[in-house]
Order: structure tokens, then C-alpha cells, then sequence
């Protein structure tokens, strides 16, 4: 198994997970939201929260973000980009 996989997910989330959203969200639900799931970052649609969220290992998802950054930007706020 890759360390980029996450397990496969089990259909149920505990109703104790606390649900983050970005700061930079419109509230017109048009996000995601983040909750930490044991080792895995939950992430799950605003709009439909009754469905089973996706769930990623931290390499995963710091991967993900990495990707989504402008070249040379600086994501995850480090001082330096990952990617050389």
C-alpha cells in the first residue's frame, strides 16, 4: 500500500468530529469542511453533509495541497516551497 493511500473509509463518522471550514468561505455553502479522523484528515461536501466523507493520509492530502499551489508558493506557510 502507498503512503499516499488512505485505508478505505468505514461509512460511519463519529458525531464528535469537530468540522472545519475555510475562513475564506463565502457561506453560500460552496466549501468543504476538514475534521481530524484518528490518523486521516475527514473531508466532507458543505452541501451534503449526510454523505460519508472522503478520508486521506496526511502525505495524501499534503500532496494535494502542495498541487493546488502557484509554483514557488508557499502553502502550507513553511517559508520555503516543497517542491524544488
Amino acid at each position: 500500500m502507498s503512503d499516499r493511500c488512505a485505508p478505505p473509509p468505514s461509512p460511519t463518522t463519529p458525531s464528535t468530529a469537530s468540522w472545519r471550514r475555510s475562513s475564506r468561505s463565502t457561506g453560500m455553502n460552496n466549501c468543504v469542511e476538514t475534521a481530524l479522523f484518528g490518523a486521516l484528515l475527514a473531508v466532507r461536501d458543505s452541501k451534503d453533509v449526510d454523505r460519508p466523507p472522503l478520508r486521506f493520509s496526511a502525505a495524501a492530502w499534503s500532496t494535494f495541497v502542495t498541487g493546488l499551489a502557484p509554483r514557488g508558493a508557499d502553502p502550507h506557510g513553511t517559508g520555503r516551497h516543497p517542491i524544488s
